[in-house]
């Protein structure tokens, strides 16, 4: 194997590797850290979810820094297909109470 192609396939590899570990990193966070901000109230940040998933407008006249908070349990929670949105909230609910002390 020439030398140059050796040092690409080195390079690749170690940028794979490189972005696995963040992969990994965000997923631990998402798990165990970025969920703990939700323990607080949980109800209301699902309330929030709630009426993004079912409502046109939820914020409507409202502040929206709530919504876009309560947003990001939909991203670290992602609602698999078919799935109700009650079905999806109890999962959440799940997954809040299982990170909160």
């Amino acid at each position: 194997m020439p030398k140059g192609t050796l040092r690409i396939l080195i390079v690749f590899i170690a940028a794979c590797l490189v972005l696995l570990m963040v992969f990994r990193f965000a997923e631990w966070r998402a798990g165990s850290v970025a969920l703990e901000r939700y323990c607080d109230a949980p109800e209301q940040h699902l309330g929030y979810v709630r009426k993004i998933l079912t409502e046109q407008q939820p914020a409507g006249e409202q502040s929206r820094r709530p919504f876009i908070v309560a947003a990001k349990l939909i991203y670290f929670v992602p609602r698999r297909a078919e799935e109700t949105v009650e079905a999806y909230l109890r999962r959440i609910e799940q997954r809040i109470d299982e990170t909160c002390p």
